[in-house]
């Protein structure tokens, strides 16, 4: 899929601590707070994953971290840069991948990257060796001379990436970047990303699949109302939200609440599925406990699993009460 990694230096990459740096930005639409005192801090050579429901404030940020979009107040510097002080130095060090591709559909890929690579005043020749080194880095090297409308959702992405890093950047925005693919063209943009942080690259992203913040960002900030409301790892959230959970499914719904009495306090019931669920503070002595009581009140079940909390049910407990 990708292979490799950028060996070189990025241009105004920098030495070490954060590429990104937040702190009591505000941006206001008339009456409206779109940013509203937000913090944060993105480690260099990381993927830090932005979450909220909609109109918390994401894309207000990415673009305001993009030089699109002036903040009224607060200081915001990306690689080093002040953004408003100092927007054509940030905009020389950073790449930008949004919600839709801008891609040429009749073009083939490569003379899509040759194209960007002229747009961002690279030589013909720079531009069209940077274009294969693209093409090959992303596995599109077989179908690089094929027109973009016969690429399929994920190789699109792919190229659409590609095309975002014709300059090298040393920090990347990615604004929703696997919307509306399919689980394999999910997973070759994950490849594609892994592979950029592999090479020291710095990840923004955005996305509204939980999941892939599970499995890219090695941290996590979700945003709600214009400002951080919580921060960390996966792992350091899920916890946040009462540990592990214990999770029973009876074969008979006229049994749940039988079920739920054997179950530790706070059980939470899902007749549709017949499933009960309920905090646990000791994985295996909550399983080997409920199994015990299950069979002793003559109760089939079938299914019983300890779990953590899954960054679905993370993100509904921190955001509830969102628009």
């Amino acid at each position: 899929m990708v292979e490799g990694e950028v060996g070189s230096v990025r241009s105004g990459d920098p030495g070490g601590g954060d590429a990104i740096v937040v702190e009591g930005a505000h941006k206001r639409y008339g009456t409206k707070r779109a940013l509203d005192g937000l913090d944060l801090r993105v480690a260099r050579g990381t993927v830090h994953g932005v979450l909220g429901p909609n109109g918390a404030g994401k894309t207000t940020l990415v673009r305001v971290l993009a030089t699109l979009l002036r903040h009224d107040e607060g200081r915001v510097e990306v690689a080093g840069r002040d953004v408003r002080t100092q927007a054509d130095d940030v905009r020389r060090r950073i790449g930008l991948l949004g919600q839709h591709a801008a891609l040429d559909e009749e073009l083939s890929g490569g003379q899509n990257l040759e194209m960007f690579g002229r747009l961002h005043h690279l030589g013909a020749a720079r531009a069209r060796a940077r274009a294969a080194e693209l093409l090959d880095r992303f596995g599109l090297a077989d179908v690089g001379r094929k027109a973009v409308k016969q690429y399929s959702g994920g190789m699109r992405r792919r190229l659409d990436l590609a095309a975002s890093l014709i300059t090298e950047p040393a920090v990347l925005f990615l604004d929703e970047p696997t919307t509306g693919l399919d689980p394999r063209g999910r997973a070759e943009v994950w490849s594609a990303v892994r592979s950029l942080v592999g090479g020291g690259t710095t990840v923004l992203l955005t996305t509204q699949y939980l999941e892939e913040a599970d499995q890219l960002a090695h941290r996590i900030s979700v945003v709600d109302h214009g400002r951080v409301i919580a921060d960390g790892t996966a792992d350091e959230l899920k916890s946040r939200t009462g540990g592990d959970r214990i999770d029973v499914v009876v074969r008979d719904t006229a049994q749940l609440d039988a079920a739920a009495r054997l179950l530790p306090e706070g059980a939470v019931v899902d007749a549709d599925r017949r499933l009960l669920s309920a905090p646990v503070a000791d994985r295996m002595a909550a399983l080997t406990r409920t199994l015990r009581a299950l069979e002793e009140a003559g109760i089939e079940a079938e299914d019983v699993a300890v779990r953590r909390p899954t960054l679905d049910e993370v993100f509904l407990n921190l955001t509830k009460g969102a628009a």
